[in-house]
């Protein structure tokens, strides 16, 4: 059997805000077969507590921000897509202010996070979305699409106007059957540029943006001294953006998501059109070994 999974021990992290620039603390711990994953607001009066689910994204300038119950915590991509990459389906995420810290800028940090919390599997049978029918959503040039797939599989193509992209890969696939998360995706940080500092500091983002934790580009190169992690790096957060905003939907997919210049808010628009439209998807639940097809048991990460 396919088992839901939780962590065994509580863990916790401190850093600041990528858009706030304000101190947090992050503390996971560990949830019943079934709960799913809930975020609780500890810096008010009384605790504010909300199930993750695709309707609670009420912002996506730059992040993914969700609210629910009047709490609010944004920038939970990075989080969400090392919860992903673990196979973690039930976790209570106690929080002490707006915003997810960004440690490094990957999901690295909370890959080893939960790492070492341990990963305890459930009695109980893991839930799958799989999904059945293609469906497209589009935003000008910008699209992003499911198509049935025996697995999970991620396309992912950027495009950018800048040197830096003539010598990067545009386009990557991903397929989490064969490919390790931890391995290939999670180190890949967020990135951005110099030109675009001074405005988003007028909207009040990017108040805690620096160069350890964010990939920055002036007109010409990486400034970053230590340089990529990944030769397709850019390509890579895109894709680990993407798997953590698609576990919004509190449960891992089968499918394959092809997108091209998709973000956060056009990944939110398909969530959610999957979801509404139930005759494109099923529930899907493997019980038995001799019954679970291989790139699916191949999804779920050994548990150490």
């Amino acid at each position: 059997m396919i088992r839901q999974r939780t962590i065994k021990s509580l863990v916790q992290t401190t850093g600041v805000g990528l858009h706030t620039g304000a101190p947090v603390q992050l503390t996971l711990r560990p949830a019943p077969a079934g709960t799913g994953i809930h975020f609780h607001r500890t810096d008010g009066d009384t605790v504010k507590s909300f199930r993750i689910a695709p309707e609670r994204v009420v912002d996506t300038r730059l992040c993914s921000a969700l609210e629910g119950n009047g709490a609010r915590v944004a920038t939970v991509e990075h989080l969400m897509s090392a919860l992903a990459g673990l196979g973690i389906d039930n976790l209570h995420i106690d929080i002490d202010g707006p915003e997810v810290p960004i440690l490094d800028g990957s999901a690295a940090p909370f890959i080893y996070l939960l790492q070492s919390a341990g990963i305890e599997p459930l009695d109980a049978p893991k839930r799958f979305i799989c999904i059945t029918q293609p469906i497209r959503v589009e935003d000008g040039d910008k699209w992003a699409e499911f198509r049935p797939f025996d697995g999970f599989k991620l396309t992912f193509g950027i495009d950018f106007d800048h040197p830096v992209f003539r010598h990067t890969a545009r386009e990557l696939s991903i397929d989490f059957s064969k490919q390790s998360y931890v391995k290939e995706v999670s180190r890949a940080r967020t990135f951005g540029f110099v030109k675009d500092v001074e405005y988003l500091r007028s909207r009040g983002l990017a108040l805690g943006g620096t160069l350890d934790n964010a990939l920055v580009l002036d007109e010409y190169r990486v400034l970053n001294s230590d340089g990529l992690r990944y030769a397709d790096e850019f390509v890579k957060h895109k894709i680990l953006d993407a798997v953590g905003d698609l576990y919004l939907a509190g449960h891992p997919i089968l499918g394959e998501f092809v997108a091209h210049k998709s973000g956060h808010g056009l990944n939110n628009q398909l969530l959610r059109a999957v979801m509404a439209d139930t005759s494109r998807w099923a529930w899907r639940t493997f019980e038995s070994d001799r019954d679970t097809p291989k790139a699916v048991s191949n999804l779920i990460p050994a548990l150490a």
